[in-house]
C-alpha cells in the first residue's frame, strides 16, 4: 500500500501515471475486444441472389443466412408471376453484416387499373406502340373494307367495343378493327331508282358504300311514295363508285 500513498510529489506523480495507464487499457479494451465480440467485427455474409425468387420462400432462405429483407416497392409485369422478387439491394455478391435487411421490388399480385387511350382514328402500328406503353396486350387485328387503309376504326375487348377513358387492367387484350384499303377500288354505281328506301340503304351497306344525304320532294305521277326516285351519283353503263363512299338520295313523299 506504500505505492498507493501520497506523503511526497513523486507519489502523485506515480498515482496519475497509473491512472492514465488503467484509462488506456479500458479504452483499448473497449474498442478492441469488447466491440468485436460485440457485434462480430470482422464476420461477413456474401449476399445470395433472391431475384426471381417468390416472397414466401424468402423468409426461410433468409434466416438460414442470418439475413432479413424489406420490400419497398411494387410494379406490374404481365409475363412475371406475382410476389416474384424483381430488384435486390444490395446486389448479389456483396459483403454485409449478419442481420443485414435486403430492400427488394416485387412484381404485384394484382394488375393496376387504367384509363383506356383512345386508338380509333390513329393507324395500327401507332396504337400498337401505344398498347405496349400502357402495359396491354395486343389481340387480334382484324382487317374490313375501308378507305382508311391501316387506321383503326374500333377497338374491341372481349368482342365489345371500350370507350376511351373506360377503366382497364394492365395487361388486358385488347383487338384492333382495322381498314384494309380495299375502299379505293372501283365498281359499277348500283341503281337505285324505284327501290324503297330500306332496301336501298341495304343495298348500299352490301356494297360497301356509305349513305349520304336524304332529301324529300313530293311524288310526281307514277311514283311510289317512300322509294328512291333521284339519286347521287347517278347509275350507268360507265358510272363507276369506290367502296367507302357516300350516296346521296331523293325519296318520294
Amino acid at each position: 500500500m506504500a505505492f498507493l500513498s501520497s506523503n511526497s510529489p513523486l507519489d502523485v506523480v506515480k498515482h496519475l501515471v497509473l491512472i492514465a495507464v488503467v484509462g488506456l487499457l479500458l479504452v483499448l479494451g473497449f474498442f478492441y475486444v469488447y466491440l468485436p465480440v460485440s457485434t462480430h467485427h470482422g464476420e461477413t455474409i456474401t449476399v445470395p441472389k433472391i431475384t426471381g425468387m417468390n416472397v414466401a420462400a424468402l423468409e426461410d432462405y433468409l434466416d438460414q443466412r442470418n439475413l432479413a429483407y424489406f420490400v419497398d416497392d411494387s410494379s406490374y409485369r404481365p409475363n412475371i408471376a406475382p410476389l416474384t422478387v424483381l430488384v435486390q439491394d444490395p446486389a448479389p455478391g456483396e459483403k454485409v453484416k449478419q442481420g443485414r435487411k435486403i430492400y427488394i421490388q416485387v412484381s404485384m399480385k394484382h394488375p393496376p387499373v387504367i384509363k383506356m387511350p383512345k386508338l380509333v382514328g390513329n393507324s395500327s402500328k401507332a396504337s400498337m406502340l401505344i398498347l405496349k406503353s400502357y402495359d396491354l396486350t395486343v389481340g387480334q387485328i382484324q382487317l374490313v373494307p375501308d378507305l382508311a387503309s391501316g387506321a383503326v376504326l374500333k377497338q374491341l375487348v372481349n368482342g365489345k367495343e371500350i370507350a376511351p377513358g373506360a377503366p382497364i387492367a394492365k395487361g388486358t387484350r385488347v383487338d384492333l378493327v382495322v381498314g384494309d384499303g380495299q375502299g379505293n377500288q372501283t365498281f359499277a354505281v348500283p341503281n337505285l331508282i324505284n327501290m324503297p328506301e330500306d332496301e336501298a340503304m341495304t343495298l348500299l351497306v352490301g356494297q360497301g358504300l356509305q349513305k349520304g344525304e336524304v332529301f324529300e320532294q313530293p311524288a310526281a305521277d307514277g311514283q311510289t311514295p317512300g322509294t328512291v326516285v333521284r339519286q347521287r351519283p347517278v347509275a350507268g353503263p360507265d358510272a363507276t363508285i369506290r367502296m367507302g363512299q357516300l350516296v346521296d338520295i331523293w325519296i318520294a313523299k
